[in-house]
C-alpha cells in the first residue's frame, strides 16, 4: 500500500484501483475492505488526537481552577487575618481605655480621701491641745462613694 499512495496516504487518483482495468473482482473487494480498514483506522487516530488534545485542555483548565481557587483561598485568608488584627487591636485599645478611665477614677477619689485627711488633720492639731483625746477611723472607698468612720475617743 505504501508503493501505491503517497507520502500523506491518500492514494492518487490514476493509481486508484477501480481505474485500472486489469484488476479482477476479487482484487477490487480486496482493496476496497483494505480501503475500509484503512478509513477505520485513520477515523480511530483522529479520535485518539481529538480525545488526547481535549484531555490536555481540560487537564490545563483544571490546573487553572485550581490555581485560582488556592489564590481565592489565600485572599480570604488575608482578609480574615487583617479583620482579626483590626478586632484585636480594637480591642487592646478599648482594654486600655477602661483601665485609664478607671485608674482615673481611682486617683480622683484617693484625692478625695487625702483631701479629707488633711481637713481632719488640720482640725486635729487645733484641737489637740484642748482636748488630748484620740482618733480613731477607717475609710471605705468604692467605685461610687467614699465613706469615713471617725471615733473620738477620750482617755
Amino acid at each position: 500500500m505504501a508503493e501505491e499512495g503517497s507520502q500523506s496516504g491518500v492514494l492518487a487518483l490514476s493509481q486508484h484501483p477501480a481505474n485500472s482495468p486489469e484488476l479482477s473482482k476479487e482484487e477490487l473487494i480486496k482493496d476496497s475492505k483494505k480501503r475500509a480498514a484503512a478509513t477505520k483506522i485513520q477515523a480511530w487516530w483522529r479520535g485518539t488526537l481529538a480525545r488526547r488534545t481535549l484531555l490536555h485542555a481540560a487537564l490545563r483548565s483544571w490546573i487553572i481552577q485550581r490555581w485560582w481557587r488556592h489564590t481565592v483561598v489565600r485572599l480570604l485568608q488575608r482578609k480574615r487575618r487583617a479583620a482579626l488584627i483590626t478586632y484585636a487591636d480594637r480591642e487592646r485599645a478599648v482594654v486600655k481605655l477602661q483601665s485609664l478611665v478607671r485608674m482615673w477614677r481611682i486617683h480622683w477619689r484617693y484625692c478625695q480621701v487625702l483631701n479629707a485627711i488633711c481637713i481632719i488633720q488640720c482640725h486635729w492639731k487645733c484641737q489637740n491641745c484642748q482636748t488630748c483625746a484620740l482618733l480613731r477611723g477607717h475609710c471605705i472607698v468604692t467605685a461610687d462613694h467614699l465613706q469615713f468612720h471617725i471615733e473620738i475617743i477620750n482617755p
